[in-house]
């Protein structure tokens, strides 16, 4: 997963500010996990409605507050914001543990391209191999809240074949009763490969995403 940052320089959203720039620090924060990329922009008034179920979602599942043990789950913000006043003045009330890129980084709108981004806000569920395990997590995050992070966490497992005997690739046994409905409902679809340019051509306001 650390991959499809590798190069770039991840912050932690922490009052130091940290940077993440090595590859082992990378990888220390995202693989192994499933990784949540955040979509938004400060001035996009459906964002500012969304953005505190999510906080509250990801503080739910990885502070000690209310876990024993912090989910396997890493949240990315994308910046969709026209100005780093705007990037800082939204990420300001969000959990330390985000991590976001510098706004100086043009990864943040090549990977909306990437990962056909068409409207804010968006979540792009990862799976740890990097494949995308959901593109619409906005909406089950609204309705489920942290629950379907136990339907993600079973699908990703499900779904990752790596881990399976040859003989059960075709066929695996269900884990639960509730298994093959996940299976049917999360098809994984492969990261998008390629340079930064790999989406469509152009590069749209990020007020058209509003």
């Amino acid at each position: 997963m650390a991959s499809l940052f590798s190069g770039r320089v991840l912050i932690r959203n922490n009052s130091d500010q940290d940077e993440l720039d090595t590859d082992e620090e990378l990888s220390q924060r995202l693989d192994n996990r499933l990784v949540l990329l955040f979509f938004g922009a400060g001035g996009c008034p459906r964002c500012q409605a969304f953005a505190p179920l999510l906080r509250d979602f990801f503080v739910q599942l990885t502070d000690e507050f209310y876990v024993v043990r912090a989910a396997q789950l890493a949240l990315v913000y994308v910046s969709q914001d026209p100005t780093q006043e705007q990037q800082d003045q939204f990420l300001r009330d969000m959990p330390k543990k985000w991590l976001f890129l510098p706004f100086q980084d043009d990864l943040r709108m090549d990977l909306g391209r990437r990962f056909s981004v068409d409207r804010l806000p968006a979540v792009v569920v990862l799976q740890p191999g990097g494949d995308v395990l959901t593109r619409d997590a906005a909406d089950e995050i609204r309705r489920l809240g942290p629950a379907c992070f136990a339907n993600w966490q079973e699908a990703a497992g499900l779904l990752d074949r790596n881990f399976l005997p040859a003989e059960d690739f075709d066929d695996p046994a269900p884990r639960s009763l509730t298994d093959p409905l996940r299976r049917r409902k999360y098809r994984v679809d492969a990261a998008p490969r390629g340079g930064a340019g790999g989406g469509a051509e152009g590069e749209e306001e990020p007020g058209a995403l509003f």
